[in-house]
């Protein structure tokens, strides 16, 4: 008996997302790319008419956004975006830094650092595309599609060191840190896009350090990326 092609199709799809993730994601991507700044107002019936959706899944996904706090909710059903003070800020880099350099120093001693490479010759690449497109841009303006794909494949390109590691607890404590250090990365580069090339010149240096198997190099190189978003706040 030969299984229908549309039965196939139809266990292959991943499950339909509930109207309740739907405008959770939709706000937080929001907030993390900066469209929402700290301190916006923010309604649930403005993401309701936004989305199409009743007002019961847009209050749960609020309460969901206030408990990562993202969100303070407000009286009557409001909430304002929650802005990253400059202490938090810190706190996520200094963070970032300690779990990405032991893992890229657990890498190279296990011999597991090539198994970044390809990810990080990638994520340089869209990254000097992104570059070229936010550097001829011209309406005076940073290109912020540009800049978010720039941290797009800012956030793969660390991402792919700590896997290289193996450790499931770096990866975990990555995880935690990523919704906060992609807001951050989105704030520092819509304001200060100056910076994409440093950035940029940063990760190759990084790519080489790791490539050729020297964690004290690359634990230095990291300290001064961190070091370069911690002199802008």
């Amino acid at each position: 008996m030969t299984f229908p092609q549309h039965a196939a199709a139809a266990l292959s799809k991943p499950p339909a997302q509930s109207a309740a993730d739907r405008a959770y994601q939709h706000t937080k991507d929001a907030i993390i790319r900066g469209d929402l700044p700290g301190g916006t107002a923010l309604s649930e019936v403005t993401v309701c008419t936004e989305l199409g959706l009743s007002r019961t899944p847009v209050h749960e996904a609020f309460l969901r956004l206030a408990a990562e706090d993202l969100l303070t909710l407000a009286s009557r059903k409001g909430a304002l975006v929650r802005p990253m003070p400059p202490s938090e800020a810190a706190d996520v880099l200094e963070m970032r830094e300690a779990v990405e350099a032991s893992a890229a120093r657990r890498a190279i001693a296990d011999g597991r650092a090539a198994e970044a490479a390809p990810a990080l010759e990638e994520a340089l690449r869209r990254q000097e595309q992104a570059l070229a497109a936010e550097l001829s841009h011209s309406a005076g303006l940073p290109d912020a599609a540009a800049i978010a794909r720039f941290i797009a494949a800012d956030d793969d390109f660390h991402t792919a060191v700590v896997a290289a590691s193996h450790n499931p607890i770096a990866l975990h404590f990555a995880g935690l840190l990523r919704d906060r250090q992609q807001r951050l990365r989105h704030q520092l580069l819509r304001v200060h896009p100056d910076q994409l090339r440093p950035a940029l010149d940063q990760h190759r240096r990084l790519a080489s350090a790791l490539a050729a198997g020297d964690a004290e190099v690359y634990a230095a190189v990291l300290s001064e990326h961190i070091a370069m978003h911690q002199g802008i706040l």
